[in-house]
């Protein structure tokens, strides 16, 4: 500020010269023109020298304030940045975990698969055994009765062969006899 203030000091009392100078041909209006120039530029840097410091010192806590700000951005980006890598580092582990604990699983299906399917076989089987019994005890029931029957009817035709007139008077006599 001080720099400034000097500088527009320096300022005027070269135009102070240059206008004593420029007036010794008596040329009033001239005069009155760097009057005129010497008081704005005056007012000017009084006006600069009261107004712009404040306000570069406004701008330049608002830059530092910022910079403060985007270096506390970066250090929260970096924080993530290293979480993120930490975390993709953690991955294969847990990619490796997952595909073991998949194998175990996949190992202990098969096995729950193993047994349960020879426990239906052995179940079908069982089934089967004594379906095969029951249809065996059947088919030699059904063989019995037709055996039985067969024999049946042979008997029937050899007595029906050797059935005559005479043999069926004396079985008649006979059957009588037992009644009474």
């Amino acid at each position: 500020m001080r720099r400034a203030g000097q500088f527009a000091l320096l300022f005027c009392l070269t135009a102070g010269f240059a206008f004593a100078e420029g007036n010794e041909g008596g040329d009033s209006l001239t005069m009155w023109k760097w009057a005129n120039f010497l008081v704005l530029a005056g007012a000017l840097g009084y006006l600069m020298v009261k107004t712009l410091p404040p306000l570069f010192a406004q701008r330049t806590q608002a830059i530092t304030k910022d910079m403060v700000e985007s270096q506390k951005i970066r250090q929260d980006a970096d924080a993530r940045a290293a979480e993120v890598d930490r975390r993709l580092a953690a991955i294969e582990t847990e990619i490796t975990a997952l595909r073991a604990e998949s194998k175990e699983e996949t190992t202990a299906e098969a096995a729950r698969l193993a047994k349960h399917t020879a426990d239906e076989i052995a179940r079908i089987q069982a089934q089967a055994e004594r379906e095969i019994s029951d249809a065996g005890k059947s088919a030699r029931k059904d063989l019995t009765r037709y055996a039985a029957g067969l024999s049946i009817e042979l008997a029937g035709q050899k007595i029906r062969a050797r059935m005559t007139p005479p043999t069926e008077d004396r079985l008649v006599r006979g059957f009588m006899r037992d009644l009474k």
